[in-house]
Order: structure tokens, then C-alpha cells, then sequence
């Protein structure tokens, strides 16, 4: 079943890269309590994702936190150190928490994985994007394949 607007998010994990190496943290500790818009790509350095996805969410970042937002995070199936790297790449360290779903069990769990085999990529999560509120999804966007526009950092802004 996939997840939808009025959902609490499933709990789980995710690995992010800190000072002291790969740090897992859990959904409790990043939407406990917070704001958070979260966005889910496809992979990191691929092509929407590094022109489009990623930048508008580093530029956007000071009007999404106007609006309320605690936390902006971004998710992909990917390892940690791919994200940590693409986040060194696109400079988004500070704005953006990267948050690494390797097996994909996050986005199993949500409902929003698709099958990339088609094109040498495996398991993936769906591009979209969501409003968290204390661990409830209030805003959901989930993307049509190959279509970047609701899930992106222009589109959530105007839902706020």
C-alpha cells in the first residue's frame, strides 16, 4: 500500500555521513517534533536530479524555513558516501540533510520504489516530495515517471 496524505510516516532508518563517519539516525530523531520537507530522487549525479531536483532546494532552502520548515531533507537509494559526495559536489552541505536509504527499505515501506532494472539501476524510490509534520505526512507529491514538476522545491512552496 503506498503511503498518503494524513499517514504517519514508517519507522526506520537511514545513514548519514557526520563528523565521526557514517552515523545511522532514525525517523523518531529527523521528524519527531519538526517540519520537515523531505524529497525522495532517483540517484544521486543523475541528470534531473543534480540540475534541477537538488538545486531548487538549496535555493529555495531561506523561503522553505520562512514558511515553517524546520528540516529540508533529501533521500535516495544510494549509500552514504554516494550522497556525501554528490552533496560536496552540489555544495549543499548546511542546507540540505542527506539521508541515505541504501536498501531501499524506506521507500519499500512507503509504498514509492520502483523497479530500474530497465536501465542498470535497480531498486530506486519514486522522485517526490512531502511535508512532515511530527512524523505525519500533510502534503504529498509523488511524480509521474520521467516528470520533474510536483515534487519540486517551487511546487511544495506553493502548497504552504
Amino acid at each position: 500500500m503506498t503511503i498518503k496524505q494524513g499517514d504517519t510516516l514508517p519507522t526506520g532508518s537511514f545513514m548519514t555521513m557526520t563528523e565521526n563517519g557514517p552515523t545511522p539516525v532514525s525517523t523518531d530523531e529527523l521528524f519527531g517534533g519538526k517540519t520537515v520537507a523531505l524529497f525522495s530522487l532517483p540517484g544521486a549525479f543523475t541528470p534531473t536530479c543534480s540540475a534541477k531536483h537538488l538545486p531548487g532546494y538549496k535555493e529555495q532552502a531561506q523561503a522553505l524555513h520562512d514558511k515553517g520548515v524546520d528540516t529540508i531533507a533529501c533521500t535516495s537509494v544510494n549509500d552514504v558516501f554516494v550522497l556525501h559526495a554528490w552533496e560536496k559536489d552540489q555544495g549543499s552541505h548546511g542546507d540540505i540533510q542527506m539521508l541515505a536509504d541504501g536498501n531501499a527499505t524506506f521507500v519499500k515501506a512507503l509504498g514509492l520504489d520502483f523497479d530500474g532494472s530497465a536501465f542498470g539501476m535497480g531498486t530506486r524510490g519514486q522522485r517526490f516530495s512531502a511535508l512532515v509534520k511530527d512524523g505525519v505526512v500533510t502534503h504529498l507529491n509523488v511524480e509521474e515517471p520521467g516528470e520533474f514538476r510536483v515534487s519540486s522545491a517551487e511546487y511544495l512552496l506553493e502548497q504552504l
